[in-house]
């Protein structure tokens, strides 16, 4: 399993000693909507606060992956349910591995739901 993996896994689990395992002291984490984490102190304050909130991750299904020369980069959909209300939407992370550990991390998400360019999804 690569950092990027268990990074996910752990989130999926709420495990907040596994999320940090996968970081570096001084990592930057950046949200898809904004907030950014610098090191393991705020990325533990941020999850203690967000689970302490109720916020749940229901699902966080990796759909592809690559990585290449100490990057790791994947397409994922994301569920999880904050303030009662459940979400889902697709998106993917860039990641900096210093050694084995992640340095840095960056979400994107899509902003409104996938469709075909003709208005229509078909698989």
């Amino acid at each position: 399993m690569n950092q990027l993996h268990a990074y996910i896994d752990a989130w999926r689990r709420h495990d907040v000693a596994g999320v940090l395992a996968t970081l570096t002291d001084d990592c930057v984490i950046t949200e898809c909507y904004g907030p950014v984490y610098h090191g393991q102190r705020r990325v533990e304050q941020w999850m203690r606060a967000w689970f302490d909130a109720g916020g749940s991750v229901d699902s966080w299904k990796i759909t592809w992956q690559d990585d290449c020369q100490g990057a790791l980069i994947a397409e994922w959909i994301f569920s999880c349910t904050w303030q009662g209300k459940p979400a889902t939407f697709e998106g993917a992370t860039i990641a900096r591995l210093e050694g084995e550990k992640i340095a840095y991390l960056r979400e994107y998400a899509t902003s409104a739901p996938l469709y075909d360019w003709t208005g229509t999804w078909h698989d």
